[in-house]
């Protein structure tokens, strides 16, 4: 393989700076590990993220329990990640 990254690193880079584009917090801040409440990532600012990842990608992710559960940037991620890989196999 020629270059670092996995097609999964892709996308969470993808899905990274579609946050940051969103939300107006740095990239460098948007740590696997960073609480999106310490961001100040509001639930308004939340939706937004979650329609353009929609949109991004023809996804649909429902605003439900699962979503109620996301309290870190690696738990968007991996429910992003997840909802897509759900869509391709479909």
């Amino acid at each position: 393989m020629s270059n670092n990254s996995s097609p999964t690193q892709k996308l969470e880079n993808e899905l990274l700076d579609i946050v940051a584009d969103e939300t107006m917090v740095e990239r460098a801040l948007l740590k696997p590990d960073a609480r999106l409440e310490d961001l100040d990532i509001a639930s308004a600012d939340f939706v937004l993220v979650l329609l353009a990842i929609e949109e991004k990608y023809g996804i649909y992710i429902p605003v439900d329990n699962e979503i109620s559960t996301i309290e870190t940037v690696q738990d968007l991620l991996t429910l992003a990640t997840q909802k897509i890989a759900e869509e391709k196999t479909e």
